[in-house]
């Protein structure tokens, strides 16, 4: 007796055609995917919308800053002249140019390194500067420094600077504190001096920064495990040797994002140095090539030649970035999983 019947015959035949065609079919390769619909979609929103809106705003503006900088733009006429690179000739022939390049070569080494070095022991003092015995917790009252050190980073830079010109007049705060003080320095113009108008600066460049970058750094020390700082401990490791040992190289990312973006900063520094001293100071002592520009665009109407200032700029701007992140490397090395 067959105990089979034709519906059944039927719907395993139809299986086993099924199963033919699906083994004739190659397999997908690795790393291959479907272009469905979601994924396409994806790919468009998330990719390729960033890509175009950063080509339109940054790339095309770049490119077009390139092109004005080899004509003779005046700024307010639709005529120009292709000139080449007689911009950049007559620029690096230009004594204050250069002298202002040198000046803000010089705040991008200083400015970051002072604000960085101060705000590192602040934030090791905040976190793991308190007592050596217990848990590793930083100073008493630590949210009340934390707090205060904030407050200069909330003030917009342009009213830190002219309440610093004001401090530094000779008939200002700083002058009359020190003749409390019994100090006669003949009512000592700070930034009229070319002997003290870099040095005030930076210090109030470094005065308005040192109080974000602390905070910064707090936040990154606060996520080393408590483990680690504990062992350190245990082992017979001070306070110094374990900021230098465990937590500088646990932040390192965090200080090389400080440095370089320090240090874009201090290659720009326009609004500092407009306000404090307008001019460029004494002998062009405190003068910047964003400060040189403004000046070469608005009063002289030669837009070519400042685009072409601004080049040379970003251009610095760029071989800093990778200048610091290279040395960074070098000295850090890479971790074990392979990041640098």
């Amino acid at each position: 007796m067959s105990l089979s019947s034709p519906g059944l015959d039927s719907a395993l035949d139809t299986a086993a055609v099924t199963a033919a065609r699906a083994g004739r079919r190659k397999a997908p390769r690795l790393g291959q995917r479907r272009l469905t619909f979601d994924y396409v979609s994806f790919l468009l929103v998330f990719l390729g919308l960033p890509l175009v809106i950063f080509l339109v705003f940054v790339i095309s503006p770049f490119i077009q800053a390139v092109y004005y900088s080899m004509t003779n733009w005046t700024g307010f006429s639709p005529n120009m002249q292709f000139v080449g690179l007689q911009n950049f000739v007559k620029l690096f022939q230009d004594s204050t140019f250069l002298q202002a390049m040198g000046n803000n070569i010089l705040l991008a080494i200083v400015v970051p390194l002072i604000t960085i070095v101060i705000a590192l022991i602040f934030a090791s003092m905040i976190t793991v500067g308190g007592p050596s015995h217990g848990n590793v917790r930083g100073l008493k009252g630590s949210s009340f420094y934390r707090v205060v050190s904030f407050f200069p980073y909330v003030i917009p830079a342009i009213v830190i600077a002219i309440l610093w010109s004001m401090i530094y007049s000779p008939t200002g705060l700083l002058n009359g504190a020190l003749g409390v003080l019994g100090i006669d320095n003949k009512q000592w113009a700070w930034l009229g001096e070319q002997s003290t108008a870099m040095g005030a600066t930076i210090f109030v460049i470094v005065w308005s920064m040192v109080g974000f970058y602390m905070i910064l750094f707090i936040a990154a020390i606060k996520g080393i495990p408590g483990e680690t700082l504990e062992a350190a401990r245990i082992d017979g490791a001070g306070r110094f040797r374990t900021v230098t040992s465990i937590v500088l190289p646990q932040i390192r990312d965090n200080v090389q994002t400080a440095y370089v973006y320090l240090g874009i900063m201090a290659l720009d520094a326009f609004v500092y140095m407009a306000g404090l001293n307008s001019t460029g100071g004494p002998s062009n002592s405190t003068l910047v090539m964003s400060q040189y520009l403004f000046r070469t665009a608005f009063e002289k109407g030669q837009f070519g030649l400042a685009t072409a200032m601004g080049v040379v700029l970003a251009i610095i701007t760029l071989l800093f970035a990778a200048l610091v992140i290279g040395v960074f490397r070098l000295i850090g090395g890479k971790d074990e999983g392979g990041r640098s």
